[in-house]
């Protein structure tokens, strides 16, 4: 056959493959306000460059009738291209294509772009739509499940991975983005859980809708499985694009560098918390008083919000911002927010991306819930991961630094490179008005005006306690600085640490409290 005609037949099969599901499919899926695979990865790469691979792939069962049925592609499209010119590799289930059934080539062709990923050194990006494992089947999609899981788990902490769930993602599927980096969700599309509607009405007798059990608000606020929340797909994909610019291509590289900007203007650091102790404020409004143009990018925004955590810049180079946010529970430590952190750090380790804390806490949230759920545990996950990191690691003390809340976020006995404190800093076991009332309870109760006697004693245990100079005095923090003065203490701070090396005791690997 001519070349002309080779070409042209290339060009139809290309064409017809293309199509996916076929167009009746195609008009399904977007009357239900959903893009198409192929237009979700066309529309997070940059122009003309996604380069498709295994267009051509089929199924190979044969039972239950699939042997006469075409499945296009097997329901996925994987590839490679480039986010703002850095390059990543991505895969898309497409949903029109056997409702994007996970089988076995369809697993193969997942599994091959991850290890192209691997092999290459580059972020790896998954588009999720999917009705799980493809039953006719049978064990060889469960087998699919497991080498995929095999290789989030092997490319952890060595390349980033994300995952777009833009569709249904059932079963045993959930595990896959549950093993990444970062999870993205879209109001009214994403639906995450392990076992659906359907089984636990059967089973329980309970009705509930997809979206109540596991759709993006549910995970974006209760559960924590999402770190990212959009109204839409096209603000799902601008949310990638930037976490893309924040983070570097693998753990043998850093983020790449931007030009160095001042924060806006109008963003004044001095005015931003309060001179009562007990009054709240948005922390977020002091890293964005700190880092370049004032851009933090926030992490897990909807869950555990008296943590902030996310990415900014300071001086061209990203950083990873752990604070405590008195605007919520008084920037209490608790079960959500341990985890929530310490997985931030170990992120930020992993990908040699320095930390900055900010400190303003009361201590761990006390009750029996917060016991009985494991506090003990899910607290010591944060010193672990303080602990462990090597890389850069600074703290600012704000306000409070009470009892174990003040160890625990990465203080100098956890091996912090610099601690610095503000003025208005308080460093002791507790507060002054419960550590009077401890110390001094006994004096209080025979007291001829016990109320003016405790006020008394909780004014000298402030003089004597809430305060940074004790802690200054003893070595443990560097030096009590200005609020105006922070920025510049965190630029040289970052510029002295960055060739840091920290030597470990040799081992196979920690066991952390999980």
């Amino acid at each position: 056959m001519p070349l002309k005609k080779k070409i042209l037949e290339l060009k139809k099969k290309t064409e017809q493959a293309s199509l996916g599901g076929g167009e009746k499919a195609i008009a399904k899926q977007k009357a239900i306000g959903k893009l198409t695979a192929r237009e979700r990865i066309l529309a997070l790469l940059d122009e003309g460059t996604f380069h498709e691979y295994d267009l051509f792939v089929e199924h190979e069962a044969r039972d239950f009738g699939m042997a006469t049925k075409v499945l296009h592609g097997d329901g996925v499209l994987i590839g490679t291209g480039t986010i703002y010119g850095s390059p990543v590799a991505i895969f898309a289930q497409d949903f029109t294509v056997a409702g994007g059934s996970l089988g076995l080539m369809h697993a193969r062709k997942i599994t091959k772009i991850m290890d192209h990923a691997i092999k290459m050194r580059i972020p790896l990006i998954g588009i999720n739509d999917s009705g799980g494992a493809r039953i006719q089947e049978g064990v060889n999609s469960l087998a699919g499940y497991g080498e995929i899981f095999y290789r989030n788990t092997m490319a952890s902490g060595v390349i980033p991975q994300i995952s777009v769930i833009l569709g249904p993602c059932a079963g045993g599927a959930v595990y896959s983005p549950a093993l990444t980096d970062f999870v993205f969700v879209v109001d009214n599309i994403s639906n995450m859980f392990i076992t659906g509607p359907e089984v636990i009405k059967s089973v329980l007798g309970e009705e509930i809708s997809k979206e109540e059990l596991g759709g993006a608000r549910v995970h974006s606020e209760v559960t924590g499985n999402a770190h990212f929340y959009a109204k839409n797909e096209l603000e799902c994909f601008d949310q990638i694009k930037k976490l893309i610019t924040f983070i570097p291509w693998n753990n043998t590289k850093k983020a790449l560098r931007f030009e160095p900007q001042l924060p806006k203007k109008g963003v004044k650091i001095d005015n931003i918390v309060p001179d009562d102790p007990s009054k709240p404020y948005d922390v977020r409004d002091v890293i964005c008083a700190l880092v370049d143009d004032s851009d933090f990018f926030e992490v897990q925004k909807h869950w555990a919000a008296n943590m902030v955590i996310g990415f900014g810049r300071l001086n061209g180079d990203t950083v990873g911002f752990v604070a405590n946010q008195p605007l919520v529970m008084a920037g209490v430590l608790d079960c959500d927010s341990s985890d929530k952190a310490a997985r931030f750090i170990r992120y930020c380790d992993a990908f040699n991306i320095p930390l900055v804390v900010l400190e303003d806490l009361p201590g761990y949230l006390p009750g029996v819930d917060q016991e009985h759920a494991g506090v003990i545990r899910h607290g010591a996950k944060l010193l672990y991961a303080f602990s462990e990191a090597t890389v850069p690691k600074i703290t600012v003390i704000l306000r409070k630094a009470y009892g174990g809340g003040y160890i625990a976020m990465n203080s100098r006995h956890l091996r912090a490179d610099f601690v610095f404190a503000w003025p208005t800093a308080e460093i002791a076991v507790m507060g002054p008005e419960g550590a009077a009332n401890i110390i001094f309870r006994k004096e209080i109760m025979e007291a001829e005006n016990p109320e003016e006697f405790r006020k008394e004693k909780v004014a000298e245990y402030k003089e004597k306690f809430a305060n940074p100079y004790v802690a200054a005095a003893k070595g443990y923090i560097d030096t009590v600085i200005e609020p105006e003065e922070t920025r510049k203490f965190l630029l040289h701070a970052i510029e002295i640490s960055a060739n840091k090396e920290v030597i470990a005791p040799a081992r196979k690997h920690g066991v952390p409290p999980f």
